[in-house]
């Protein structure tokens, strides 16, 4: 018999994710979606085949999700399990993190930005500006970068991650229309960073998850290509106010803080005129 202690974290991992999907599932019936009870039933709550029809994913794939089996889960699908048993953002977030769908930044909660760097980013405002470290984990960012990318993400954010909200965004390439482009070149610069970290534990579970979630990021990965950073031209489809385009600057840190400074200038004067910060 396998001791709690000798079992794999991964593996403990996914219990808890199995006992925390049948809490939650235990708080809602069928009556709560206008289904009518049908039978008697043994347990509370709604039935793991009632779950998987209301979020539009296979029985056998909820089963096993529940069960603790080592699967794939899309953020995609584990959207749709989320909005079916009703979790909250506290409720959501730890649901993406038992799944492995998250940076290890955000399930550690690392990377405090030193002061001095963050008094430059809030400076910099109307300007759109972010620390990012090396694999893109969101360290800081600026007032105008919140108002600018506020509505991006269709559900509250988790990832806090540049990168991995781009490739698991459903509406990403709606928003971006140099998506594929810029896609290719930020998967070249992470890397040109992981150079300095093969072997790291939080560089290889990271490249691991976002793998096992992003086909197009295995496949970006798998090319080996590598990039230095260069300003970028970006246009960004903003909800209310259009096509917003800017010059996208990677500026770095100097000394030992393993981060680099993203500004976005505008490119043009009605961009500079529709920022969202110049507008409220």
């Amino acid at each position: 018999m396998v001791t709690y202690e000798a079992t794999a974290p991964a593996e403990r991992r996914r219990a808890e994710l199995g006992k925390f999907l049948r809490a939650r599932r235990a708080r809602l019936g069928p009556e709560d979606f206008g289904m009518p009870p049908g039978s008697r039933r043994r347990t509370p709550g709604l039935r793991r085949e009632e779950v998987a029809l209301l979020a539009g994913v296979g029985i056998t794939w909820y089963t096993w999700l529940e069960q603790g089996r080592e699967i794939n889960a899309s953020v995609q699908v584990l959207d749709a399990v989320a909005r079916t048993l009703r979790l909250d953002q506290a409720e959501r977030r730890h649901l993406y993190v038992l799944a492995e769908a998250v940076p290890v930044h955000v399930a550690t909660a690392r990377g405090t930005v030193p002061d001095a760097i963050s008094e430059i980013v809030y400076s910099l405002d109307p300007l759109p500006a972010v620390v990012n470290n090396g694999r893109f984990d969101t360290l800081a960012v600026n007032d105008a970068y919140h108002d600018l990318f506020r509505d991006w993400h269709e559900n509250p954010c988790v990832h806090k991650n540049g990168l991995w909200c781009c490739l698991t965004e459903a509406t990403a390439r709606e928003k971006f229309p140099e998506y594929e482009a810029e896609m290719r070149y930020m998967v070249a610069r992470m890397r040109s960073e992981y150079a300095g970290h093969v072997g790291d534990p939080d560089w290889e579970e990271d490249i691991r998850r976002l793998s096992l979630l992003s086909p197009e990021f295995a496949e970006l990965w798998s090319l080996h290509e590598v990039a230095d950073p260069e300003p970028r031209t970006r246009t960004y489809l903003h909800p209310s106010e259009g096509p917003l385009t800017f010059i996208v600057s990677e500026l770095g840190i100097p000394g030992s803080y393993p981060a680099r400074l993203i500004v976005y200038t505008p490119a043009d004067d009605e961009t500079r005129k529709r920022l969202p910060s110049t507008r409220d």
